[in-house]
């Protein structure tokens, strides 16, 4: 592993533990074993960490969002699969999905923006495949918003309990949390 992908590992731990705001460099630099003025010749600061850390994951889920659109699956087979997304990035990601989702406000200019728009992007190609579902029957008429939110509000959270859990209840959230979260809303 490079120096540079070390230092975004152990930042994104740091992170993920105290919050973006909370870390210094130095505080890096001691986890690294390292003295802070040798962060930069690998880094640029803080700021270059965080969105490099933010906009991989965000990229990953664009990603995922492409292949899901671009396979002929009906809305609920689309929908399983972009559940099963977030449980892979999850397990991916651990600490920098965290990172993302407590600490993204933190991010300046060119990146911050880039991540409202990736993070737009995604919301509404994921609406668009709810709608596309209630359209064609496989979903009940609910609000779109609603079914958005409550989808999202539970796979954001899935690097809470991702840590805690063995091997087989991973296994397990794979095979059932799609059928968890879809049954309520299929038709």
């Amino acid at each position: 592993m490079s120096r540079k992908k070390q230092i975004l590992k152990t930042a994104a731990q740091l992170f993920k533990d105290r919050g973006y705001s909370a870390v210094t460099m130095r505080d890096l630099a001691a986890a690294m074993d390292m003295k802070a003025a040798s962060l930069y010749n690998h880094i640029s600061g803080k700021q270059e960490i965080l969105a490099t850390l933010i906009l991989e994951v965000a990229q990953e889920f664009t990603a995922g969002m492409d292949a899901v659109e671009e396979n002929d699956n009906s809305a609920f087979a689309k929908a399983e699969q972009l559940i099963l997304l977030h449980i892979k990035i999850a397990l991916e990601y651990t600490n920098a999905l965290a990172v993302l989702n407590t600490d993204w406000m933190h991010l300046e200019g060119k990146q911050y923006q880039q991540y409202i728009q990736l993070r737009k992007n995604y919301e509404l190609d994921f609406k668009k495949i709810l709608e596309s579902g209630i359209a064609t029957g496989e979903f009940k008429k609910l609000s779109v918003e609603t079914l958005l939110f409550n989808l999202l509000s539970t796979l954001r959270s899935i690097y809470l309990w991702i840590p805690k859990k063995s091997t087989t209840e991973v296994a397990d959230l794979k095979k059932e949390l799609p059928q968890i979260l879809l049954t309520g809303i299929s038709c």
